[in-house]
């Protein structure tokens, strides 16, 4: 297969965390609520294993609904920071909002279901949009930001590990294949959230070969 570059796309930084307990126990605020996340993601220096699990050195403090094969990485835009930075007033660094890899040159717009890509020594695919959840509001103290994030469609996506290998920042990131142009990160996400109204896309997309496990079982079931 001859891999389609795109000159653009960048790891511009590889993130790794480990979980941390925060917050007041019992309050009555649940933004300020102890709990448990590694949401806290730091720059690594030079190249890190991503396996099929993870990046070495990262891990997940829910299971129930982060990590697993296809949940491996979490990808977000570098491009987005400018503007958060803007509309917050403060500035943000690479890992605000938890991924593993901050990638330059690509967005949810421009990045599809089922696209795999080569960056370093491994083989990545797309499987789904992030859904922002509220452990991202409260690592930010601020209110809504799951919704804000939805409405802007800023959100990262996961990918799953098809061959594990080393990644590195610096490197670019060429795009091998892609079985579903149609069905954007941002389009699948909308087509989520409002299956019940769309339930003949949301059937299309859980038939993707390539769609998470999750996501798969979740819009069969809901679209039938």
């Amino acid at each position: 297969m001859t891999p389609l570059p795109d000159a653009r796309a960048t790891v511009v930084a590889v993130l790794t965390g480990l979980p941390v307990t925060v917050g007041t126990p019992q309050s009555p605020d649940p933004m300020e609520r102890r709990f448990r996340s590694a949401i806290w993601k730091v720059p690594a220096d030079g190249p890190v294993h991503a396996g099929l699990e993870g990046l070495a050195g990262d891990a997940v403090a829910n299971r129930k609904y982060h990590g697993g094969p296809d949940q491996a990485l979490l990808a977000y835009s570098a491009d987005h920071y400018p503007r958060w930075s803007a509309e917050w007033g403060a500035s943000l660094a690479f890992g605000a909002f938890g991924e593993n890899l901050a990638v330059a040159g690509i967005d949810e717009e421009t990045v599809c279901i089922g696209d795999v890509w080569a960056t370093g020594g491994a083989t990545l695919q797309v499987t789904a949009m992030r859904e922002p959840c509220q452990t991202l509001a409260r690592r930010h103290g601020r209110r809504g930001l799951e919704k804000m994030v939805w409405d802007t469609g800023r959100s990262g996506w996961y990918l799953r590990v098809l061959t594990e290998g080393p990644v590195e920042a610096g490197l670019p990131i060429l795009l091998l294949d892609r079985p579903h142009p149609a069905w954007t990160v941002r389009r699948a996400g909308l087509v989520r959230r409002d299956r019940a109204r769309r339930r003949d896309e949301a059937r299309e997309l859980g038939a993707l070969a390539a769609i998470s496990s999750r996501w798969k079982a979740t819009l069969r079931r809901d679209g039938d």
